[in-house]
């Protein structure tokens, strides 16, 4: 009887406590975030690459006297 009484005492606080579920939610947006920068780097990663050579060309060719 004590014992079916310490597992509910305990179940419930377990439930009622909302810490956990906290860090759950910033470890899915982490994620999330995560993936998107991913997938766009994925998508545009050449496209991006090759505006920054074309930036960097431009530089080079700029007469600095």
């Amino acid at each position: 009887m004590i014992t079916r009484f310490i597992v509910r005492h305990l179940v419930s606080r377990f439930v009622r406590d909302e810490r956990g579920a906290t860090m759950l939610e910033y470890g899915l947006l982490v994620g999330l975030i995560a993936i998107v920068a991913i997938a766009g780097m994925t998508a545009f990663g050449g496209s991006i690459n090759t505006m920054f050579n074309g930036l960097s060309d431009t530089a080079g060719d700029v007469d600095t006297n």
